[in-house]
């Protein structure tokens, strides 16, 4: 079954995390399929976070389990992409 969830990056105390889609069995600094996008939670709201929109369609069509942040980062990509047209 595919994931898709935050794979945490950074330095200590400075979290940075890229949204990827991954196999539920790797570790969270594992292998990981697909990278759609990163989200950076230190910056202000609005421009702390990229996601590749397609892609993540693609994969929850496919049957991909967005975890909880990136349930709410779809969201909002979403609400963007709607208020954009």
């Amino acid at each position: 079954m595919v994931k898709i969830r935050l794979r945490r990056m950074g330095a200590n105390k400075k979290p940075f995390f890229r949204i990827v889609a991954t196999d539920i069995r790797s570790a969270n600094a594992g292998s990981f399929l697909e990278e759609l996008g990163w989200y950076q939670p230190g910056k202000k709201a609005g421009e702390n976070y990229q996601l590749d929109l397609a892609k993540a369609e693609q994969w929850i069509a496919k049957g991909a389990q967005p975890s909880e942040t990136v349930a709410i980062l779809l969201k909002k990509s979403r609400k963007a992409a709607a208020a954009a047209q």
